[in-house]
């Protein structure tokens, strides 16, 4: 009977200490989300593979799709193989147009151009949400930023990377490198991120005005 005690006693204990393990292991998802900012300045010290790109592409067949269609392709490219070709084919920071973003010696190296194997339509842009939001955070969970880009010369960028597929959003990855803040707002504020003092600011409608009475 006192040894049934004490491996009970034992297994209890084990079992609470894997537990305690687990809760410590990952991050939450509020945790994700908050990290997870649209970054448009980044740390050329650290390089994004292709592994790690297609790491993060990896969320794809485990995420919802509109009827179940799973007609989203990805492209991956690199320092090594065509980031120089996007970098002139793209815009970042439409709101803020007087600073000309990204910076010299900041540009993002690695991207993922999202495409579609079907023509587009409402329920292809359902799909290309869900997937870029997903792959975003899976960025963020391997200590990565991103940012998703929606200006871009799609021709060009069609025949620089001889492109079967027509793309529809394009994920700019790699290690941020700027401080950005939230900033709460009411309903009706002004919704444009903006900059001071080298701090970048996104408004947020507030809990209570995002609820319909």
């Amino acid at each position: 009977m006192a040894d049934n005690y004490l491996e009970s006693k034992f297994d209890e204990l084990h079992k609470a200490k894997r537990q305690t393990v687990i809760r410590q292991v990952g991050q939450s998802l509020d945790t994700l989300l908050l990290k997870n900012r649209s970054y448009r300045g980044y740390d050329h010290q650290q390089k994004v593979s292709i592994e790690t790109l297609k790491t993060i592409v990896g969320v794809n067949n485990k995420i919802p799709s509109a009827r179940n269609q799973q007609v989203l392709r990805f492209k991956l490219v690199n320092a090594e193989n065509g980031a120089a070709l996007i970098l002139e084919n793209i815009k970042m920071g439409g709101a803020l147009p007087e600073l000309h973003l990204p910076f010299e010696g900041t540009e993002p190296e690695a991207f993922i151009i999202v495409c579609s194997n079907i023509p587009e339509n409402k329920m292809v842009d359902i799909d290309a949400g869900i997937s870029v939001q997903s792959m975003l955070l899976k960025a963020v969970e391997l200590g990565l930023r991103g940012l998703i880009i929606g200006a871009f010369n799609k021709e060009k960028i069609i025949q620089a990377l001889q492109l079967t597929y027509e793309p529809l959003l394009i994920l700019a990855i790699g290690k941020g490198n700027e401080n950005i803040r939230l900033t709460e707002i009411s309903e009706g504020e002004d919704h444009r991120y903006y900059r001071k003092d080298g701090t970048h600011y996104v408004p947020k409608v507030r809990m209570e005005d995002l609820i319909i009475p």
